[in-house]
């Protein structure tokens, strides 16, 4: 497909942040818009762009949901055109502000009635930010009520992890980013076993809870590439019982049949008998010994309040 039908939205500070990074890992060809009311999060950026009030203060949205709504709600008309001819939109925010809370629900309403697929990552706040958690309650609801696929990024496991490796949370999301580059793989590249827009259009028709899982490590170990996938910040959440999956695997030009089925089952078993389970593949020179998994698994079983 066209990259110009996808489209990477930041929304709130965090989320542009995000997007600038993922953006420039998927490649110019993808359509990048940024939303806020800061003007600090559009430096830097060749990109569309959406100010969140005609007249900007330093507070911005100053932590109010119902201004960064009603702003991105008088923006409708930019967004509108904006969004001709996009099927996909990648929404990455953070919540417990005024914009991510209260602008991201709203854009991604706009971007479905446009006739977009919308998956939105969303950050939940520290545990020691009270503040913030009260506010993103507000949000979050909205949020997976607008979007085809909410995933939850918690902010501790992500600080945590990215200590680990020595990098900034804010600016190193590294499963943001390969998550994002994963997917505009899988969609715009012809594959040995092909997926297209229509595919991700079955799998997030299921009802109840979404989740996304991105994997990458050695192709003839599969229970330690299901482990790597879980092991992203998101979350707490359980398979079991889920009812549908789109699966993308990609590996290097030594990749085997075997090796698919066995990532496959890895990634599957734990999902309901009767699941609906879509499987791509495709070789990249740039995988040799390695294996990449971007999975899209939904009805699950609802868990929103169980973060707070």
């Amino acid at each position: 497909m066209d990259g110009a039908q996808i489209l990477i939205a930041g929304v709130g500070g965090l989320g542009c942040a995000w997007a600038k990074k993922a953006h420039q890992r998927a490649g110019a060809s993808i359509d990048l818009v940024l939303i806020d009311a800061d003007e600090s999060s559009f430096n830097d950026s060749d990109s569309h762009i959406i100010r969140l009030g005609a007249d900007l203060d330093s507070n911005g949205c100053a932590a109010l949901p119902p201004l960064g709504e009603q702003r991105m709600r008088q923006a409708a008309e930019v967004t509108r055109t904006l969004l001709e001819g996009v099927e996909l939109v990648v929404l990455m925010t953070g919540l417990g502000g005024g914009c991510g809370t209260g602008a991201a629900p709203e854009f991604a309403r706009q971007a479905r009635l446009q006739g977009s697929i919308v998956i939105a990552i969303a950050a939940i706040p520290f545990k020691d930010q009270e503040a913030r958690i009260k506010v993103s309650k507000q949000g979050l609801g909205r949020l997976e009520a607008n979007t085809d696929v909410c995933v939850r990024l918690e902010l501790d496991r992500l600080a945590w992890q990215a200590r680990e490796r020595g990098s900034d949370w804010r600016l190193g999301a590294s499963w943001v980013e390969e998550f994002v580059d994963g997917l505009v793989r899988t969609l715009m590249r012809m594959g040995l076993i092909n997926l297209d827009m229509m595919d991700l259009k079955t799998i997030v028709g299921h009802k109840g809870g979404s989740t996304l899982l991105v994997g990458q490590g050695d192709p003839d170990d599969a229970s330690a590439l299901l482990e790597n996938a879980m092991n992203a910040p998101l979350a707490d959440f359980s398979l079991a019982g889920a009812k549908a999956c789109l699966i993308q695997i990609e590996g290097g030009p030594g990749m085997t049949v075997g090796q698919v089925g066995a990532v496959t089952n890895a990634f599957t078993e734990k999902l309901d008998d009767d699941a609906q389970v879509i499987l791509g593949a495709r070789v990249s020179e740039d995988l040799a010994g390695h294996m990449r998994v971007v999975a899209v698994v939904t009805g699950l079983d609802e868990v929103s309040d169980s973060l707070f």
